[in-house]
């Protein structure tokens, strides 16, 4: 067995997991309707026929104070147990184990019920939330105990307590929460006290064989958080009420370190699991940033913990247990951690899904399934769009020409794989290698398509995925030298001074920016490093394990500048979005809007900002202005009256959007 640690068995007591994969718990959207919970069922299902050895639910409240948002998932009424039974028996089908996560939102819920410790609003919510009183806090109470019997009856094999990501229980736990002076706050035992009286009564309620998790959190990352010793107490306390596992909870949602996205290290924080270690006797679980075998494996055998859990990796590939265990990790899809389709989603009330498995979250509507008539098809171009296309055609049974005048495939991921943070993209590229290979697909690299050889090969039908052409600009002195394209920087890797403009502040005028600035891209793969930057105490001497953040001087002195007001990178994605502007702001990046372009000579580029002229003294100038489709071939074959599919950037190219290009590449192959 490849992976020896990881598929070791581990023995609760009353049952026997098949390995230490853990999925974890991730909010779908699926959870809040009733008539979504069959297709609920599928996405669980398939996960468990993928090899998983426990999984949880996403979030579901105990009661309606507790909702994350209105009309949210909930289990707390006997008439919500045939909706969740359609999951446990479909999980327990396919031979796999299942737990549903009771997750009270407290202050975070996105409703005017929200309640809290103590009347203090979230920085991320619009609500201010009621206080409990000290009935209110018995009555919820009863509500995690009574939502954990109705969750054995409707089949679970467990639950999961949540008790950290700055919820409900974790705004008891904390003192930044908690200014409560009766029996559930004041000093830290008191403020534990929600938390172990759940746990202790839910065990009295459940009885022996049935599973407690309890998500611990272990590194509140947020200024009044616990200290070290709180969190070790608390977890011999919770120990000792009956929990089962204990799961690891890294950093609020309100925490200005990030945890999740793909800039953090792989096992960022598995040295906080580790630490934990000794403390207790029951099983403990590392996770965030875990996404290969070979990662949860080094964990594993490490000593760092005894399970791993890992929730997005599962969106991206339900196969990854049993590919694992056969030995076939490079078959794996790689979570990216972009958080584009899944968190983003759930944030915008939509339902998640994966950037590079747009078929996560839509298994009964996106079904891959044998071709009725085998066509000869050609896809023009290898990116994001073209690959996708190309390889889902390809497990359909059709024969696949796959065309690209790069040597290479991937289009604009081999400039995205350069993105310090972004490295995560070689996994995409890997996997997209293999899968058009193991599917048939015919590969013509370095080779440019014109109309005469697309007619003489007789297709069936054609499809254009040729990508953008950068968006050039114009204005006195554009035409210099050292006035450069993204794509000069990126694919050809010319030369940039020390002082640099960077004209467009989108996605990848932030690229841009990071990739000039960094140094030494390997700092978003050293842990040490890396925590040093964003300032997280690895000795956990601080309370909530924060230190004052001690980034690296930048490379280079940049200028990342705008037409538009307002400002730079507010449109970027939700939950990365300011994770990219606090990395530009730390290193010194000037980021200006509503800039006018004059002209660049030998003192600098010439700009009006808001109306005020200003010299900006660079050596050079990139132009991160935008895209135009590339839809020169697309337009003569369609006149040379060939039946022609246009898809990915050469269909819309308003921002590089792969979850876009890879749903619509998917989308055109399933109805082909």
């Amino acid at each position: 067995m490849p992976y020896p640690h990881l598929f070791a068995p581990l023995d609760l007591g009353h049952l026997t997991l098949p390995n230490r994969i853990l999925m974890g718990s991730m909010h779908t959207g699926l959870e809040d309707r009733a008539s979504d919970y069959d297709k609920l069922a599928a996405y669980f299902a398939e996960r468990a026929r993928g090899g998983v050895g426990l999984m949880v639910t996403g979030g579901i409240a105990p009661s309606m104070q507790g909702w994350l948002k209105p009309f949210g998932g909930r289990l707390s009424m006997p008439w919500h147990k045939p909706r969740h039974r359609k999951l446990t028996g479909a999980v327990h089908a396919e031979g796999g184990r299942i737990c549903l996560q009771i997750l009270h939102a407290g202050r975070y819920g996105y409703h005017p019920l929200s309640v809290a410790p103590s009347k203090i609003k979230s920085p991320i919510t619009p609500f201010t939330p009621r206080a409990l009183s000290s009935r209110g806090v018995k009555r919820t109470l009863r509500d995690f105990v009574h939502c954990a019997r109705l969750a054995q009856d409707a089949g679970y094999d467990g639950v999961e307590v949540m008790g950290s990501e700055g919820y409900l229980i974790n705004q008891f736990i904390a003192a930044r929460t908690n200014r409560r002076e009766d029996a559930w706050g004041g000093d830290a035992v008191r403020r534990m006290r929600l938390a172990v009286e759940i746990v202790r009564q839910t065990r009295a309620a459940v009885g022996r064989d049935f599973i407690i998790i309890y998500r611990l959190s272990m590194l509140d990352l947020v200024d009044g958080g616990q200290d070290w010793s709180e969190v070790v107490t608390l977890a011999k306390a919770i120990e000792a009420a009956g929990a089962s596992i204990i799961n690891t909870g890294i950093g609020w949602h309100e925490a200005r370190v990030p945890t999740i996205v793909t800039s953090v290290p792989r096992a960022g924080f598995a040295w906080v699991t580790q630490r934990l270690k000794g403390e207790v006797t029951i099983p403990l679980v590392a996770t965030n940033r875990i996404n290969m075998p070979e990662v949860a494996e080094r964990i594993l055998a490490d000593g760092q913990a005894d399970m791993v859990s890992m929730a997005r990796p599962l969106l991206a590939d339900p196969d990854w247990a049993s590919k694992a265990k056969a030995g076939r990790s490079d078959r794996i899809n790689t979570c990216i951690a972009c958080n584009q389709a899944c968190l983003d989603h759930v944030f915008q009330n939509r339902r998640a899904s994966c950037l590079v498995n747009p078929r996560a979250c839509r298994e009964t509507e996106l079904r891959i399934e044998p071709a009725t008539r085998r066509k000869r098809i050609v896809v023009i171009g290898a990116g994001p769009a073209g690959m996708a296309c190309a390889s889902t055609l390809g497990e359909r049974g059709h024969a696949v020409t796959l065309i690209d005048k790069s040597h290479e495939i991937g289009g604009q991921f081999n400039y995205a794989k350069q993105i310090p943070g972004k490295e995560e993209f070689h996994e995409t590229l890997r996997y997209f290698g293999h899968r058009l290979r193991d599917c048939g697909v015919e590969l013509q690299l370095g080779r440019t398509a014109d109309v005469a050889s697309v007619l003489a090969g007789g297709y069936d039908e054609v499809v254009i995925a040729t990508g953008i052409t950068p968006r050039a600009l114009s204005f006195p002195g554009s035409d210099d030298p050292r006035v450069l394209s993204y794509l000069d920087v990126l694919a050809d890797h010319r030369y940039v001074g020390a002082k640099v403009a960077i004209i467009g502040a989108g996605g990848i005028g932030f690229d841009v920016a990071e990739f000039l600035v960094e140094h030494a891209p390997s700092a978003t793969t050293d842990v040490a490093r890396w925590s040093r930057e964003w300032g997280v105490d690895m000795q956990l001497n601080q309370r909530g394990g924060l230190q004052e953040p001690q980034p690296e001087p930048p490379a280079r002195q940049i200028w990342l500048l705008q037409r538009s007001d307002g400002r730079p990178g507010a449109r970027l994605n939700k939950t990365t979005g300011w994770v990219h502007r606090a990395t530009l702001k730390a290193k010194q990046v000037s980021m200006l809007g509503n800039v006018s372009y004059q002209r660049f000579d030998e003192q600098g580029l010439h700009v009006l900002v808001a109306g005020k002229p200003q010299i900006l003294p660079v050596d050079h100038v990139v132009i991160c202005a935008g895209q135009e489709p590339n839809r020169l071939l697309a337009d003569a074959l369609i006149t040379a009256g060939s039946n022609v599919h246009i898809i990915g950037g050469a269909d819309l190219a308003s921002e590089l959007d792969a979850k876009r290009a890879i749903l619509q590449g998917s989308e055109l192959a399933v109805m082909l």
